[in-house]
């Protein structure tokens, strides 16, 4: 039997060489990569978030657990090509905006977590937001981090709106609220990559 827990430990220990050594020995034992994903790896970056949420672990630790992850996961991507992901999620940041580390940190916690994202980028306009969204997602996920660059927020939604492009909105960055997100028609706000995952997992269950 695979030492699920163990794999788990491992990932929110940030322990790649320990994950990726697990996960070989529960292949070679003949556990479905299906079940070692989400009773192994899926558990323990579940850890690393809820220890971010409430700060109790911080971005380098974050970072360092999607690491020894993604080593993991490398050995079972291969055999999971027929696993229907979570949800589809398009995510950027607006137009004029070139700050990406949030971004990225909800992008790699989205993955972890099954999900298929669509990552745009930086100074990502409306249109290519509104583009990518048409290709059958759930979810668009827009931040930003300058105040200035808030209004742009509101571009995508009027657009997709405008398009008629059936997706849930969700933002998030240092300077936005819920109150912005509910001024301008967005579906929900995180405050940090934790919460996205919820407000993800939400979503998509409404959408």
């Amino acid at each position: 039997m695979a030492d699920f827990e163990a794999i788990a430990q491992a990932v929110d220990k940030g322990d790649r060489e320990a994950v990726v050594r697990l996960v070989k020995e529960a292949l070679a034992a003949k556990v479905p990569a299906e079940q070692i994903l989400k009773q192994g790896l899926v558990i323990g970056m579940d850890r690393i978030r809820y220890k971010f949420t409430t700060q109790e672990a911080f971005i380098p630790e974050v970072l360092i657990a999607d690491r020894a992850m993604e080593g993991g996961w490398k050995l079972l991507e291969p055999l999971l090509k027929d696993l229907k992901p979570v949800g589809k999620v398009v995510i950027g940041t607006v137009k004029q905006d070139l700050h990406d580390i949030g971004k990225n940190l909800v992008a790699k916690m989205l993955r972890g977590h099954g999900f298929q994202v669509i990552d745009l980028g930086v100074d990502v306009d409306p249109a290519k937001f509104v583009g990518a969204a048409k290709d059958g997602a759930q979810i668009v996920a827009i931040s930003a981090l300058l105040t200035t660059t808030m209004p742009n927020m509101k571009q995508v939604v009027e657009g997709l709106k405008a398009a008629g492009v059936k997706v849930k909105v969700m933002i998030g960055g240092a300077p936005v609220t819920q109150a912005f997100a509910d001024e301008i028609g967005a579906d929900g706000y995180a405050a940090d990559a934790g919460s996205a995952v919820d407000l993800a997992m939400t979503l998509v269950a409404a959408h």
